[in-house]
């Protein structure tokens, strides 16, 4: 079994950082860190899902109507769904809003 990752010295990583076990991302919520989030404005959201297809850090899933969201344990407010959206409508508000 292997120990959080907080315990591991740089001298034990996997040479390039190689990530060893599948899924182990699911563990580690990284959108802590964020100082902004997307909204989506629904009224100009073609629900196209270019969004989705363009979050690197796959924090953006499909709501049961169709239109696109962000789970909030994964996303880290880097702005590239709102650059990607075709009709402009994912906005960015500071985090806390």
């Amino acid at each position: 079994m292997s120990k959080p990752i907080e315990q591991y010295t740089w001298q034990e990583l996997t040479l390039g950082c190689v990530m060893t076990e599948p899924g182990s991302a699911r563990e580690y919520k990284t959108g802590d860190w964020r100082s902004q989030h997307p909204v989506w404005d629904r009224d100009r959201c073609l629900r196209c899902g270019v969004c989705w297809m363009f979050c690197p850090d796959a924090a953006i899933y499909e709501t049961p109507e169709g239109y696109f969201d962000m789970l909030p344990d994964y996303c880290k407010g880097c702005g590239i769904c709102g650059k990607e959206c075709v009709t402009g409508c994912i906005s960015y508000v500071p985090e806390g809003s």
